[in-house]
């Protein structure tokens, strides 16, 4: 790492709700600028006014500090080098579109739609690329091929015009990208780009590039989609005389769908059965498309999840605090290559964060949930329970159904148990076992385990023939977490009180 203070930027466009895939590129931004004790910046790129909607700039903010990504400077925070959004810096565009001007390198163009048309037709005819370039720019109306006079004239007359970049014929165009290595574009590849539109606004070209230079952009982390662009922009930094502090840049791979045809979209999510937002959006046509954190995601467990999009450490590791990804990550390790969505891998991603949540933060999760069932017992017992099911569940909101049996009567019994394992003889052997339990007033896991190999000893029938039916009787199901602890919480009195309702219906 140079000397020079690493300032990454997250530059979305308030254009609708966060896809994971944005969430991703500033997810590696922050780890990127954490790593190197540097600044992580959110810009609100909302140039394209007609695009605009409304409560998606709010979203991206509630997304990132949901995940845990702490923004340094922006809109809301604050800082030295805004402001932070596109639509408060109009001021500063158009003196660097006339700079180019002045230099040469870029120049006014007066052609309406109607001549633009004209001319890619012709080209397309000819079998030509249909492009505004340094080839086709000669025949169109412009300041490379007007008098200086005429141009004057327009100008003062107010024809609208819009400024483009004139960028050379047969040029190569170097640059180099943290990740993919060198890059070769020919300019002949290019088509002159406008920088300014007609009503005095910059194209994201210009607006992009001019504030990563006043901001101080050291490094521009972005998506694949960008490739395309990078050479202009090293080409507008060239021309404004900026190359020596030019950003390095970093492009990420794509995230494909799950069979890995195609990059991951917006409308893949909820048609496909998961989520591809961080946390649910609604539109403002009232539209409602699921987010990770409604659906029952812990927030580490997507940040986790997509930290290994495209990225792999140096080890084997595969579950990792924000703080711990924050101090294993490196650009370097990031792969070209694309990186296939799994929601299976999401899912266990999520289990595990379940395994290390604390029961108070999966208690949050599902009290929108509990009632005075859930809660009469105490905050003690209803922790108790969350933490024997936990290593069952996938989402913190299955632990209520799973567990229903802990707060009331099971609500219906396994016909498979019911079928192949109960029967006259099994109920003789739990009722007898079940009323030495409250003779005994054996109340905790050992001791109703050491019981019950007494009595299956004293009765010559084994251990395993009793443990289904027990379970059965407590809670209904085949299977759940480990028995003794169960009936241990559950409490002999209960135990025995189920036990009498198996008796009247079976």
């Amino acid at each position: 790492m140079s000397d020079r203070s690493v300032r990454v930027r997250f530059a979305p466009s308030p254009t609708g709700p966060l896809h994971i895939g944005g969430v991703r590129t500033a997810l590696y931004n922050y780890l990127f600028a954490k790593k190197n004790n540097g600044t992580f910046i959110l810009r609100i790129e909302d140039t394209d006014q007609k695009r605009f909607v409304e409560g998606a700039e709010s979203y991206i903010n509630q997304s990132l500090e949901w995940l845990g990504i702490r923004v340094d400077e922006g809109v809301v925070q604050g800082g030295s080098l805004g402001p932070y959004k596109q639509s408060e810096r109009m001021d500063k565009y158009a003196a660097y579109a006339k700079q180019l001007i002045n230099n040469g390198y870029a120049y006014y163009a007066f052609d309406t739609q109607e001549e633009l048309t004209e001319m890619r037709s012709k080209l397309e005819v000819s079998n030509m690329s249909a492009k505004y370039d340094s080839t086709s720019r000669m025949s169109m109306k412009n300041s490379l091929t007007l008098s200086d006079d005429e141009v004057n004239e327009r100008l003062e007359r107010g024809d609208n015009y819009i400024i483009r970049i004139k960028l050379p014929r047969n040029e190569e165009i170097r640059f180099k990208d943290v990740i993919r290595g060198w890059i070769v574009f020919n300019s002949s590849q290019l088509d002159d780009k406008v920088l300014l539109k007609e009503d005095g606004l910059p194209t994201y070209h210009l607006a992009n590039i001019v504030d990563d230079h006043l901001m101080e952009i050291s490094h521009v982390i972005r998506g694949e989609e960008w490739l395309p662009s990078a050479p202009l922009h090293v080409m507008l930094y060239r021309y404004l005389g900026w190359e020596n502090t030019m950003p390095k840049f970093a492009h990420l791979p794509l995230i494909l769908k799950p069979d890995g045809k195609g990059k991951l979209s917006k409308r893949d999510g909820d048609r496909l059965g998961f989520p591809v937002f961080p946390i649910e959006w609604t539109s403002p046509e009232g539209e409602v498309s699921s987010g990770y954190r409604e659906s029952g995601y812990l927030s580490e467990a997507v940040v986790n999840m997509l930290s290994m999009l495209g990225w792999h450490p140096s080890d084997n590791q595969e579950l990792f605090t924000l703080e711990e990804l924050v101090e294993a990550f490196e650009l370097e390790r990031v792969s070209k290559s694309g990186a296939k969505f799994d929601m299976d891998k999401s899912k266990w991603f999520n289990h595990q964060f379940i395994m290390r949540a604390s029961s108070d933060e999966l208690k949050g999760m599902i009290e929108d949930q509990l009632t005075s069932i859930h809660t009469h017992r105490g905050d003690d017992y209803l922790n108790r329970v969350i933490d024997l099911l936990r290593e069952k569940v996938t989402f913190p909101m299955e632990l209520l159904s799973m567990g229903q049996y802990f707060f009331d009567l099971p609500s219906s019994y396994d016909e498979k148990v019911l079928r192949k394992k109960w029967n006259e003889e099994v109920s003789n052997h739990m009722n007898q076992f079940i009323d030495g339990l409250v003779d005994s007033k054996y109340s905790k896991a050992a001791q109703i385990e050491e019981h019950l190999n007494n009595y299956a000893e004293q009765n010559e029938i084994s251990k395993g023939k009793l443990m289904q039916p027990l379970r059965w009787v407590v809670s209904g199901q085949a299977g759940g977490p480990p028995i003794f602890d169960m009936l241990e919480l559950i409490g002999i009195d209960e135990i025995k009180r189920r036990m009498d309702v198996v008796n009247e219906k079976f």
